[in-house]
């Protein structure tokens, strides 16, 4: 019961079926298993065995889902890499899940090479174009005999911490076929469906999950292409698709329904539209709903660590429950409880914990951190939430620091040690304030070294953009004489997001 196993039961029961779309082509069942083996044996010919790392450097395409299944059916591990990453972050997601092979996109080729320099294990990269398709050219496409226990590791997908560094959640081959088993019976996806997810990478775990039911049933992924979203060909891809489920973040919903002339196009394949990441106000629900009215809308929620999604909001409920994360998925139990592990009233606030077979098995190379995360038995979320009378749940704050901007996840602590070490600055706190575009957006709030010689925020965001993917990078600054901090010497976050929430900006904002 893995992804390969999948993978290889539908190209022999209905092998000329469409397994994937991409940018107005396909892949077969058949085609795609194929191609598949012959990755993986070209895996095997360099060096690739059970349980070692594969790291997959590529934009939106069909070789980024055969490699992972390729990894998978090895039995090795695979490692998605954001392609939004600099060097340096793409090196430290290397050297710590000490990946040996690396498959690149050519577009991505150049911060590969600066980060395969400080990535001492890595020993073979591929090319995705000519270097790639000669590899398994020279394959064979004989089946493997390989037996991966599901239990085993299928992927590490990297999601960062307070600590500021990204750590890897280990996901098993079970974590996620039994999150597609869930998501199918919870949702009711059948084989017909055609599944589209623009609002998530394939580097994302939304993104892998995603493709995962349509996998388990035979039926298709419609994968979409890297790069800026344009709500226009987002609507043309639908109906040149059929697509009937599609995922999007609240930002990407806003652009859709305003594009003019929504109402002549003919989306009458929609059968469920999806949200998550971020917040949605009651105006975008209700224009969602109006506007596809023949599809259910779904708030998901959840997060990397368990495959992803824990809380679904379903239908009616979507405005009926607005602000809610809904109710537990089908294998997924909570509890809201205290920081000594006792439940807390319904009402009142807590941290919601998880037993689920979808939690990961751990965090890669960090016992003491898989250790913190699993105290007392359950997966701790980090998010505060309150249970209504009904059982619905309502995230109230988080207790990781952490920033949500435009459906990307933002640690603070990342961001602060890449600007505590600009010479010009002394201390630093980021915080994120409301932004109409992105719903949140990170404001970086400063003391200067020299209160005669601060620092612009120009020379802040060029510093930051060396050394950050860019959408971690503050899109505001402000320069104070001192950060508020209580008697224990802990940064005042609350009053700084009260100071700041209106815009009471010392320095020009950075777009």
């Amino acid at each position: 019961m893995t992804m390969a196993d999948q993978l290889a039961r539908w190209a022999r029961r209905t092998p000329q079926a469409t397994a994937l779309r991409f940018d107005g082509a396909g892949r077969s069942y058949a085609d795609l298993d194929e191609r598949v083996t012959r990755l993986a044996r070209a895996l095997a010919d360099r060096g690739v065995r059970r349980g070692d790392r594969v790291a997959v450097l590529v934009l939106n395409g069909l070789e980024g889902w055969e490699n992972y299944l390729a990894v998978v059916r090895l039995g090795a591990i695979a490692v998605p890499v954001n392609f939004r990453l600099v060097a340096d972050e793409v090196a430290h997601v290397l050297t710590d899940s000490g990946a040996g092979v690396l498959v690149v996109d050519p577009a991505l080729a150049e911060v590969a090479g600066k980060a395969r320099q400080q990535a001492p294990a890595l020993h073979t990269v591929l090319t995705v174009g000519e270097d790639y398709e000669a590899a398994l050219a020279a394959a064979s496409a004989d089946p493997l005999d390989v037996e991966v226990d599901e239990d085993e590791p299928a992927f590490i997908m990297y999601t960062s911490g307070t600590t500021g560094r990204p750590k890897g959640a280990v996901l098993t081959h079970r974590n996620l076929l039994l999150h597609a088993f869930s998501q199918v019976t919870h949702l009711g996806v059948d084989p017909g469906d055609r599944v589209g997810c623009p609002g998530a990478p394939l580097f994302h775990i939304a993104g892998l999950a995603g493709g995962l039911p349509p996998l388990l049933l035979g039926g298709c992924h419609v994968i979409v292409r890297s790069g800026g979203f344009d709500p226009v060909a987002t609507l043309d891809m639908i109906e040149r698709e059929r697509v009937t489920n599609i995922f999007l973040v609240p930002a990407m919903w806003a652009a859709v329904v305003a594009v003019p002339g929504i109402a002549a196009r003919d989306l009458s394949c929609l059968r469920r539209i999806s949200w998550g990441a971020a917040p949605a106000s009651t105006t975008l629900l209700r224009t969602m709903i109006d506007t596809f009215p023949q599809a259910e809308v779904v708030t998901a929620f959840g997060q990397t660590e368990c495959s992803p999604v824990t809380c679904l909001l379903r239908g009616e409920d979507a405005v009926r429950k607005i602000g809610s994360i809904g109710t537990p998925m089908l294998n997924v139990e909570v509890r809201v409880v205290d920081e000594s592990m006792r439940d807390v009233p319904r009402g009142e606030v807590g941290e919601i914990v998880y037993r689920s077979p979808m939690v990961m098995k751990e965090y890669w190379g960090r016992p003491d951190e898989t250790s913190t995360a699993f105290a007392g038995g359950w997966f701790h979320s980090g998010d505060l939430v309150r249970q209504d009378e009904e059982g619905y749940l309502y995230v109230v704050d988080r207790k990781k620091d952490m920033i949500i901007s435009g459906g990307e996840n933002v640690y603070c602590a990342e961001v602060e040690d890449v600007l505590a070490a600009h010479p010009k600055v002394a201390e630093v706190a980021l915080i994120g304030v409301p932004d109409p575009r992105y719903g949140e957006a990170p404001l970086a709030v400063l003391a200067p070294r020299d209160p005669a010689d601060p620092p612009t925020p120009a020379e802040l965001s060029a510093w930051c953009r060396e050394r950050l993917a860019g959408y971690k990078n503050p899109r505001e600054y402000s320069v104070v004489p001192a950060l508020p901090r209580n008697l224990s010497g802990k940064v005042l976050k609350t009053r700084l997001r009260e100071e700041h929430s209106a815009g009471s900006l010392v320095a020009e904002p950075v777009l």
